[in-house]
């Protein structure tokens, strides 16, 4: 066989390669010109990330710029993924498979659709680089809020605090506004920052006025962090204060937010107390709802029951509630019922044979989880679900939402 035969597959090859090259920097040319339209047609853009309070933080600046005057779209991704239209009503987002990135782009089409001019959105992504995807190649906000840096997701994110942060980092847009609590600032975020020509704004508590809570908000349920964090990005752009709390207070809270429930169960039927916190998902954020919990419910309904839900692909955050159980995380709870993923494991298995207040359930139903619980406390108690939303922990959620009243402090 000549040179010259076998020479020519191999330039064959290298042209249909090269041709594959030249169609796919066609195609993302092309999809560069279609986001620079959508860019224009929804000139002012808001994004909200950070490890927790991200929908919280997003409802509260979309509230504020909707009661100003704001025709905006806005989306959050947090235990229900929703859009929250300009008329304020909400339409669950419907996946028909995994969560990606690319609902970025769907967003800013249906806003464009819609003719709106300002959108809000909580970023979605967990892996550093998808996080810098979404926020400066797909949504390029004009605003980024940061809304705290907490031991979460850390197989994906990092190990410790500055980690997750230099993650979160990635968000930042080219030449930004970046806002975030003064307590939460990290060199992580400033160097970013430097990087990408932006701006970093460092909220402290005097841009929330008093530390008590503004009328319309229960002690109970009032984070002042989340509030601060949304009138500095809403003053920002032009909203006046009274006019923000307003719109806050009229807005609704995410699916996932703190929630409370009273109920009559067993028999003869006692009071308990239902708390969903299956959101706040990780130790410390949780530890901040304890303490809340813990000041603010009547002496008489201190008995703390827990039910600590695990899910399946969260291994790196079933360690890290195990870890603290052992340290005495729950030293103040009667009795802490492990249910979701991973009940089976060997290291409940030792947990739960050392110590009479951890006990497995490895049931799938709420009712039935529910009916387990009542008959081995048999008094009343506070009943708090921490650990995972996904899962029971919904199903959770929903069952006590039909069975009890909400607890007005």
């Amino acid at each position: 066989m000549s040179c010259e035969q076998n020479g020519r597959p191999a330039i064959e090859e290298l042209a249909v390669i090269g041709i594959c090259l030249l169609l796919l920097c066609l195609y993302l040319f092309i999809e560069r010109l279609r986001l620079g339209r959508l860019w224009k047609s929804v000139p002012l853009r808001v994004a909200v990330t950070g490890t927790r309070g991200k929908s919280t933080v997003a409802r509260f600046i979309a509230a504020s710029l909707r009661e100003s005057g704001h025709h905006v779209l806005g989306k959050t991704t947090g235990s229900k993924p929703v859009l929250i239209l300009p008329d304020a009503r909400e339409e669950e987002i419907r996946r028909t498979g995994l969560p990606t990135i690319l609902e970025g782009k769907k967003l800013l089409r249906r806003a464009a659709a819609r003719g709106v001019r300002t959108l809000v959105a909580e970023l979605m992504s967990i892996q550093p680089e998808s996080i810098r995807t979404e926020s400066q190649r797909l949504l390029r906000p004009q605003i980024l809020a940061i809304t705290n840096v907490r031991l979460d997701h850390c197989d994906e994110m990092g190990q410790t605090k500055p980690e997750i942060a230099q993650g979160l980092a990635r968000a930042i847009p080219a030449g930004g506004t970046v806002f975030l609590p003064d307590e939460e600032y990290y060199p992580e975020f400033e160097i970013a920052a430097r990087r990408m020509k932006a701006k970093i704004v460092r909220v402290k508590k005097e841009h929330a006025g008093e530390e008590a809570p503004p009328p319309g908000f229960s002690p109970l349920f009032f984070f002042e962090q989340d509030l601060r964090l949304a009138l500095a990005v809403s003053g920002h752009m032009g909203v006046r204060r009274d006019i923000a709390l307003r719109g806050i207070a009229r807005a609704e809270p995410d699916f996932g937010s703190l929630k409370i429930w009273e109920a009559e169960l067993g028999a003869p039927p006692t009071p308990w107390l239902l708390v969903s916190a299956f959101a706040a998902n990780e130790p410390e954020s949780t530890g901040v709802i304890l303490d809340r919990l813990r000041e603010g419910l009547p002496l008489l309904n201190r008995n703390f029951v827990g039910i600590l839900n695990f899910r399946q692909d969260r291994g790196d955050r079933t360690r890290q509630w195990l870890t603290v159980t052992e340290a005495g995380y729950f030293r103040d709870f009667s009795r802490v019922f492990f249910v979701g993923a991973h009940v089976h494991s060997l290291r409940i298995s030792k947990l739960s044979s050392s110590a009479q207040q951890f006990f497995p359930l490895a049931f799938d139903s709420p009712a039935a989880v529910m009916a387990e619980i009542v008959a081995r406390i048999n008094r009343s108690a506070v009943l708090i679900g921490i650990g995972n939303m996904g899962g029971l922990g919904e199903a959770l959620v929903g069952y006590w939402h039909k069975i009890g009243r909400p607890y007005a402090p």
